[in-house]
């Protein structure tokens, strides 16, 4: 059976004013690092965020953890899970199953993802015989499944594998025009790059919510992985200020927190909808960066 809602959607939530304010979590590979991410929920949850969202590892490798920890969401305790799916070596029979376990589970919200390759972010993408090539496809399917809130992704700095900025738009309206309620970007460090992004989507119809994904730096030599890996840019002077303390742990955590804080409060500004950070399944940055905003429950509202 599809879901049924009796609350708004989360695109209709986005769209109706104010400022949301949410986390990503990955499913961990181990029992042991599951019981440190149910301790994160449980920090994150005293936050009382819009939504919480539960990725897929590499190429879908964690789907049935994926599935599993976004339904112990939903039933045991007051966040509201956002699933993502994604089209990497899956048929549309398989996505359909997919889409069913998390109707089955009450998960009414899906992020709607192409994936990265699944050989490797360097491999070429191969849509599988019998599934879907493009994000839009997907995000077409799970609609014609039920009443699901879909969001989508976007990207402030363009995609790997885009021509140009103006491509990038495109691609994101037709998401929208295949019935995405909302976008959550990848991770950046520069609002000029989301301003960039708003507008020229907008030129070509693009309307609905973009929410803005920050990763405060906790980690040098992680960050700058996760920058070559995503196709972001760590920019050079905000290496150089890192740089300048990496060997000290504390003074990058303080700084991470700082500079995030900085580009939350341009971003929210400039009229961003509101905030994602990728917490890395950690919650003591993400914590800190929303005291430093002076936020709360009631003044997101």
């Amino acid at each position: 059976m599809p879901p049924s809602r009796t609350e708004p959607s989360l695109g209709a939530v986005l769209a109706g004013g104010g400022h949301s304010f949410s986390f990503e979590l990955f499913p961990p590979k181990t029992d042991e690092g599951e019981q440190s991410l149910w301790q994160t929920v449980r920090e994150l949850e005293a936050l009382k965020p819009t939504f919480v969202s539960v990725t897929y590892g590499a190429g879908g490798s964690t789907q049935d953890r994926t599935v599993r920890i976004t339904k112990q969401i939903a039933e045991e305790t007051t966040l509201l899970p956002v699933a993502h799916l994604t089209c990497v070596d899956a048929s549309t029979n398989d996505l359909r199953q997919v889409i069913a376990q998390y109707s089955d589970a009450g998960v009414n919200t899906i992020l709607a993802l192409r994936g990265d390759p699944a050989a490797g972010l360097d491999a070429p993408w191969v849509q599988h015989p019998g599934g879907l090539q493009h994000a839009d496809e997907l995000v077409a399917l799970i609609r014609s499944l039920g009443t699901f809130s879909v969001g989508v992704a976007a990207f402030p700095e363009g995609h790997p594998e885009s021509g140009d900025f103006e491509d990038d738009a495109r691609v994101l309206a037709a998401k929208q025009d295949a019935g995405a309620e909302f976008a959550i970007t990848q991770f950046f460090f520069r609002a000029a790059d989301y301003e960039r992004l708003v507008t020229r989507a907008a030129v070509h119809g693009c309307t609905m919510p973009i929410v803005p994904g920050l990763m405060p730096v906790n980690n040098v030599a992680q960050i700058e992985r996760f920058a070559a890996l995503s196709g972001a840019e760590f920019p050079v002077d905000l290496a150089k200020r890192f740089a300048n303390i990496e060997d000290d742990q504390t003074a990058v955590h303080e700084l991470g927190v700082e500079v995030a804080a900085t580009l939350g409060e341009q971003l929210l500004a400039m009229g961003a909808p509101g905030l994602h950070f990728y917490t890395l399944n950690r919650s003591t940055s993400t914590r800190e960066v929303y005291k430093a905003l002076g936020l709360s429950a009631d003044s997101r509202s």
